[in-house]
């Protein structure tokens, strides 16, 4: 059936599209990654912003979203004194601190 004469049969009271709706199978959602509910926000940026996020996500193997996402949640915990650093930022400032410094 196409999309005229489904609209004709909709209009015209047809049971026949109801029909055919409920013998479809189910669509198949995507599952969410997070039992958390998320809000979708649009942020426009300078093409080069982005670009220079998205090489940073992709370095370290995640998502541009996914990215933004920890950058504002550790700005975020900055502002609350309760700042959130990764575990590779803590090694990293612990192996400089270990180097002997140049006189």
């Amino acid at each position: 059936m196409d999309r005229n004469e489904a609209t004709k049969r909709f209009h015209g009271g047809d049971d026949a599209l109801a029909e055919l709706i409920d013998e479809s199978q189910p669509a198949e959602l995507p599952t969410p990654d997070t039992d958390v509910p998320m809000v979708s926000r649009s942020v426009r940026l300078p093409l080069e912003t982005y670009e220079r996020v998205r090489a940073a996500a992709e370095a370290r193997g995640i998502g541009v979203t996914t990215l933004m996402r920890q950058w504002i949640e550790a700005g975020l915990a900055e502002l609350d004194d309760s700042a959130t650093v990764s575990l590779a930022d803590v090694r990293r400032a612990l192996a400089a601190l270990s180097r002997p410094t140049a006189a």
